[in-house]
């Protein structure tokens, strides 16, 4: 099999990783022009200073010793097989970067014999990048659950992020899915990896040529859909892997029904997509907003709302907290208001230093006016012809696009006002309340 063959059958196995986002582009360069976008292999990560850059997104191999029921890559699934030489992975990934194709690489891999013996194959090939053919680009690697202390210590000292994706939100859906995977086995590398970041920034302190251990962070992964795990479960393991293990980010990839299975949803199972999204919504509320778990779903309401997002539901159930008036507010409410961001926040407490602002000073500030405007006071007075009763708030929020069926279906327009009464209350209803957090990771 030659290399041209290998990269088609790798790159394709590796778009269910989604810790960034394949461009699905195939542009040819013109005279004149500069660059390439090639569609097998190239996707998008975003540098720490706003940049775009384009990355080769492929496995190692995707001749997997376990099987995993939802993995295309399972061992029993019949599926082309492709396996790099470690130098094969190199130069190919120099001679892509030397067309600018790219600008760095993200590499994953299934389970090659044994854990260890995959972070070993790994790593030479990121050594002969780094050492021999001296590439400074980006490198986001997935780490093997399982691997050696050692070679996972190995493989931070010379790529910018790791991950180690855990895949399923509890261990009871491992067992029944992937069973040869364990909560432990995810856990214990992302503990060490946490460590040995800490440890890291102590040592840059005390000597000027100490190589950075992993300085993008860690990151994880987790399948939404192929097991009847509730978002209440998934956004509180999400808060407590921020909180304990210091993540970068937990992506959130909506279950492809690829393959067949009696302990998985049937293939004509449309991708849960907007349930997605409203966990990824749910997650910017947990790390920019300031909101905790169980302000966002509990017990009770165990999943989000799929026809509002989080943060308006939230607002719903607490009209009581407003109108905020936006002069006065700390930064704390301000955020809390549906249609105001971090940025908004910061750039309307810098300007009413200078002046008080009114409703077109805030829509000029960057606030989304269609929401906002139920929940905030600008000097002292409403938006001429807002309501405040419940209903009306809903029915306002409600967008053509956001009452479309929430089972990952292609939106269609719908009139808001089609939604009957019974509707309506039962949507606010059905938004959540709040209760204790409960402990989903031991120490």
């Amino acid at each position: 099999m030659d290399t041209m063959e290998k990269l088609t059958i790798l790159t394709d196995a590796a778009k269910y990783d989604v810790a960034c986002t394949s461009s699905g582009s195939d542009r040819p360069n013109v005279p004149g022009g500069l660059g390439n976008a090639v569609a097998g292999g190239i996707c998008h990560s975003f540098a720490s200073d706003g940049r775009c850059i384009s990355l080769l997104k492929i496995l190692y191999s995707n001749a997997c010793a376990y099987d995993c029921s939802y993995c295309v890559n399972r061992r029993t699934n019949d599926t082309p097989r492709a396996t790099f030489d470690p130098r094969e992975l190199a130069e190919l990934t120099i001679a892509f970067y030397r067309r600018n194709y790219i600008e760095g690489l993200f590499l994953s891999s299934g389970v090659v014999k044994n854990p260890d013996y995959t972070c070993e194959l790994m790593l030479k090939s990121i050594r002969l990048l780094r050492e021999e053919y001296r590439f400074n680009g980006y490198i986001h690697v997935k780490a093997i659950p399982g691997a050696d202390d050692r070679l996972i210590e190995q493989l931070g000292l010379v790529v910018d992020r790791m991950s180690v994706n855990i895949e399923l939100p509890s261990q009871k859906s491992l067992e029944m899915l992937a069973p040869q995977k364990t909560r432990e086995s995810i856990l214990r590398p992302m503990g060490g990896i946490k460590a040995r970041i800490e440890q890291n920034k102590n040592e840059m302190v005390l000597y000027k040529h100490t190589p950075q251990f992993v300085p993008a962070g860690q990151a994880t992964q987790m399948i939404i859909g192929a097991t009847p795990d509730t978002d209440y479960q998934i956004i509180n393991l999400a808060s407590a892997l921020y909180k304990k293990y210091r993540l970068r980010r937990v992506f959130y990839s909506a279950y492809m029904p690829i393959v067949d299975g009696s302990n998985l949803p049937a293939l004509t199972t449309k991708p849960p997509l907007l349930r997605e999204h409203r966990l990824y919504q749910a997650d910017f509320m947990l790390r920019f907003y300031g909101f905790t778990p169980d302000e966002i779903v509990d017990e009770q309401h165990p999943n989000l709302h799929p026809l509002i997002d989080p943060k308006c539901s939230w607002a719903l159930n607490h009209l009581d907290q407003f109108p905020v008036e936006v002069n006065r507010a700390p930064r704390e409410m301000l955020l809390r208001i549906p249609g105001v961001g971090p940025k908004s926040a910061d750039r309307i407490i810098a300007a009413r230093q200078t002046c008080a602002l009114g409703f077109e000073e805030v829509r000029k500030l960057g606030i989304v006016l269609k929401r906002a405007q139920y929940f905030i006071l600008c000097k002292g007075k409403a938006l001429p012809g807002v309501s405040m009763e419940p209903e009306m708030v809903l029915r306002g929020l409600l967008s053509e696009k956001s009452i479309a069926m929430a089972n990952g279906a292609r939106m269609h327009q719908t009139s808001m006002f089609d939604l009957t009464k019974e509707e309506l209350e039962r949507c606010l209803t059905d938004s959540t309340s709040s209760t204790d957090m409960t402990a989903l990771l031991k120490a």
